[in-house]
């Protein structure tokens, strides 16, 4: 068998929990870091609204969420999955092929749950820096934004998703 490594895992959303159950099966020793209180990620409602919908402000409050409460999925459940746990949460007795983000929210907890990944997980704890130094990976993070912790990793798997920041359509060629 290969050397256990210490592995940070930054989100505990679909790829953060996927990456940190595969990691752990290879006898790794894994921490995930989650800036918010649960895990999820971009399957998180948050009925909340930023102050700066466009983002403009950089001293905004941010509101993580990229969905709407009334947000089902696009494409079937059956693709959601994994190859050895199937997405087969019940809604009035029903699979519905297009869950609603309430029941992937809910498939992801269960994966969690069942894999024991809750406990890898450090919630409210955000990553504010990784960097390498000699042949380690220094994860600087923040809990409740008091506590920072420093400490070395022999890898490091992003998994921070793309849909925190609004997108902003500004400089499209022709429309001037």
């Amino acid at each position: 068998m290969a050397k256990s490594l210490k592995v940070a895992v930054i989100g505990a959303g679909v790829a953060g929990l996927a990456s940190a159950r595969e990691l752990g099966r290879e006898g790794h020793h894994v921490v995930v870091y989650e800036k918010s209180d649960q895990l999820g990620g971009t399957w998180v409602y948050d009925p909340r609204v930023e102050s700066d919908p466009l983002g403009v402000d950089p001293n905004r409050k941010i509101v993580h969420s990229s969905l709407y409460s009334s947000l089902c999925t696009n494409f079937p459940r059956q693709l959601m999955g994994f190859s050895d746990y199937t997405f087969e949460i019940r809604k009035n007795g029903e699979l519905p092929t297009f869950p609603g983000h309430e029941d992937v929210l809910k498939f992801l907890n269960e994966f969690a749950m069942d894999f024991g990944l809750i406990q890898l997980i450090r919630f409210n704890t955000e990553v504010i820096r990784v960097e390498r130094v000699n042949d380690q990976w220094m994860v600087k993070s923040r809990r409740m934004s008091e506590l920072i912790l420093e400490e070395a990793f022999d890898a490091v798997v992003v998994c921070n998703g793309h849909n925190t920041r609004p997108r902003i359509a500004v400089d499209i060629p022709g429309t001037q």
